[in-house]
Order: structure tokens, then sequence, then C-alpha cells
């Protein structure tokens, strides 16, 4: 997709994570486009964002529902997908058939299927389309691509790569619609996508064969039983317990959440805040894969959703020597955190480090000197400094990037079915076997 001076951008899902897109467009990155309507299912979301827009002295834009869609592209250069992800293949199939561009969230869609529907359409027509995967403009990640492309440890063999999530962010999965395999595709697809596209990425390869295994272990109703955790309620807010019990959200102690969710509640009934310990999780929390690649280098890795830190390690073996990059973004979890909104998701937090080594045959372990994103603490600097970097690519074209940072259509696909594959083999004990560069499977 490339920059055609001042664009028209539509919005269609506006939930949490529209909003770095909105800021973004009504801030820093105004001058390159404006917000021209919004689309969601609940009238309550499109209004606190239509309020947020008025705040800065603009006027309110269109809204549409889901079956007006379609009828919103033309007024629109572009549309940022940031809906269920379940929905997306619909929408970004509707807009590339309507010669409108498309900005998605990562995961591209949740099944092949939804992948195979996208490829169709961004073959058949002229629009472009951008997965937004902000962990490949992060420094740090940035770093161990540069090093792999300049054969700094040979021919890469294996990936040891290991993310854990803490009871802060990996909890709040159970307690919003991503517990429900159907809409979400589960951890190994909504989450694991990032992680997939990144070793995808930094080895230049394209994935073959995935075995994988995983379970439900720490959140859900059965393992609440298994350890004698007694009754609990439905949901964080208004519960008696709410402020002490660490793993209730309540959403009424957050602005925000609260015009965005509780206070849109009467429309769809939605809930923002279930107990990640009741009934109807339906994702896992433990995953382990192994994933074989075209170039016969090999990747373990493994997601686990309720650590007390965030963060993770990656180990790059080759023939050459050894990369190791460790990062940890929140150092342990306050248990107020999941009430209190200036302890939640604070990224690069106190006691927060990072360190990327190389160690080549023969020689002494020496660190690689990591520079931020150079976000300032403004709109868009979360994820390791990646989002403002991302965005830049996005709303005002990219430059020359000899390391190819900004992803297409094809890399959404290898990455949501190597998430795919995963479940698959999980749920059969069986490998599955993906073919033409990992687009397809076998």
């Amino acid at each position: 997709m490339e920059s055609r001076g001042k664009r028209r951008y539509a919005v269609v899902g506006l939930g949490h994570r529209a909003q770095m897109y909105v800021d973004a467009l009504l801030g820093d990155w105004s001058d390159t486009g404006e917000i021209v309507a919004l689309c969601d299912t609940n009238r309550t979301r499109m209004d606190f964002y239509n309020q947020r827009i008025a705040a800065t002295g603009r006027g309110p834009v269109p809204c549409f529902g889901p079956d007006g869609f379609t009828a919103m592209l033309k007024g629109a250069d572009a549309v940022v997908v940031t809906s269920v992800d379940a929905t997306h293949a619909p929408y970004v199939c509707a807009a590339l058939d309507a010669g409108v561009d498309v900005v998605v969230e990562k995961p591209l869609t949740t099944d092949a299927e939804g992948c195979a529907a996208i490829a169709a359409a961004a073959e058949r027509g002229t629009a472009g389309i951008i997965v937004t995967f902000n962990y490949r403009y992060s420094p740090r990640n940035t770093a161990l691509r540069r090093l792999l492309a300049d054969g700094a440890v040979g021919e890469v063999t294996s990936v040891h790569f290991e993310w854990m999530l803490d009871t802060i962010h990996g909890a709040d999965y159970f307690r919003r619609w991503h517990r429900d395999r159907t809409r979400s595709g589960g951890l190994l697809v909504h989450k694991s996508t990032h992680h997939f596209d990144l070793v995808n990425w930094w080895l230049d390869a394209g994935p073959e064969l995935v075995f994988a295994q995983a379970d439900l272990l720490f959140y859900g109703g059965e393992n609440a039983r298994r350890h004698g955790l007694g009754p609990r309620p439905a949901r964080g807010t208004g519960a008696p317990s709410a402020g002490t019990d660490p793993f209730l959200l309540d959403m009424s102690r957050d602005e925000r959440l609260a015009r965005l969710y509780l206070d849109a509640e009467h429309e769809d009934g939605y809930q923002r805040d279930q107990d990640v310990f009741g009934d109807g999780v339906t994702i896992d929390d433990t995953m382990a894969v192994l994933v074989r690649y075209d170039n016969r280098a090999m990747l373990t890795y493994s997601l686990h959703a309720h650590a007390p830190f965030e963060g993770y390690r990656v180990a790059v073996n080759g023939t050459e020597g050894r990369a190791e990059l460790e990062v940890c973004e929140r150092a342990w979890t306050p248990p107020h955190a999941a009430v209190d909104p200036s302890a939640r998701g604070k990224e690069h937090a106190e006691g927060a480090w990072e360190r990327l080594t190389l160690q080549r045959h023969w020689s002494p372990r020496e660190e690689i000197a990591l520079h931020d994103g150079g976000d300032g603490g403004q709109v868009g600097g979360g994820h390791g400094g990646g989002d403002r970097l991302l965005l830049d690519d996005v709303f005002r074209g990219p430059i020359r990037d000899p390391l190819s940072r900004q992803a297409g259509y094809r890399d959404g696909i290898r990455s949501v079915l190597v998430g795919v594959a995963a479940s698959t083999s999980a749920d059969t004990n069986r490998p599955v076997r993906l073919v033409e560069n990992g687009t397809r499977l076998g």
C-alpha cells in the first residue's frame, strides 16, 4: 500500500485496539489522513470514539452497523480492521473487492478458509493490504533480524522461543471474547501469530511441518474446582471481592473500560469482565509447539499464559554461533493491577529490562547495543517502541527497508496457519503439514 497524500480512513471494530489508530489519525499522523466513518455492532462504542474525535475540534463522522459496511466503503480510501478476529475475513475481502486498501490487525483471520478467501480477494484485485505486526518494528526484534541477516550465527539450525504472559495480560484473554475459540482461534492463533510471524521473518523461511500439544491447566471452571477455589462470581464488576481478588476486573473503576464496555452492555450483552475461573473457556493457557522450516531449521516454542512476570526469551543456534534475546516487559504483577488502571498494561515498568547477546564459536559472548524506538512516551510507543514505528510505516508509507518489516497478506497467512496447524495437531495428536511456503495446509 503506497502513501497517496491525505487519505480517508474508515474504522471497523471499535473496541480497545481501535484507539491506537484513531488517536494516531487525530494526533501525530493527522497530516496523512482523516477518519471519515466508523463501523461496529455497538452504537455506544461508536459514540465513544465520535466523542474522542469531537474533542479535537472535528465534527462527528457517520456510524454504520455491519450491514452498512459495503456502503461505508464508498467514501473511504482505506479501512482499518480491528474487529473480533473471526470477523476479519469478510470485512477484508469486501474492502479488497471494492478497491479499498486494508490495514488489518493480527491475526489476519482465524482459519484456513479465511486465509484462502483473503488470498483470492488480494490476488484478483488491485487494493493493498497491510497486516500490522508491530513486534517486527520493536528495535530489539529488529536488531536480532539484522544479526541473522548479516550471517552472524551462520546458517540457522534451530530456534527456541519461550513467551510468558503474566496474570495481568494473560488473564485478560480469559475474561473477554478471546476465551471463545470460535471467535479468536485460541491463543495459538490470536497471540502466537505475533511470535510465529517473528520467527518466519527472522529466518526468512516458510514453515512446512507442525506438531503441538496444548491444554487448559490454570484458568477455567474445571481448574477452579480442581484447586478448591470454591464459588466465584460470574463477573468482576460489582462483585463483593472485587478490589481484593487479583483476578477480578471491576470495570466501574476504570472510566475508559466503563464507557467502552460497561455502558455498552445494554446493546449486545457483552461482558468484558467475566471471571477467568468461570465455565465457558474453550481456549488453552499452556502450549508447546515444534515447527520444521523449508530451510531445515527447527523451532521449539512455548506460550505460558499465567506466569508471574511478562516477557520472552529467544535463542537462535547456527553453524557459526548463537544469539540470545531476553526481554522482561513487566518484572512482577501487583495483586491490585486488575482494578488499578495505573498498574495495568505498563510495559517497561520498574524492573523491566532487555538484552541481546551474540557468541560466535571460539569467542567470548558479546552484548549487542539496543536502541529504543524513539517513542518519547507519545501515542504509539508500546510493544517495545514498535507501535510508533509501525504507525509511521502504515500512515506515511514505507521507507526503504532492507529488513522488510511491513507485512502483507502472505505473511499474515503464514503466521495464522502455523497456529491453525498447531491447534489441529494438539487436537489430533498428529503432525500437520504446510505447503506453498507455508501459505496452505497440506
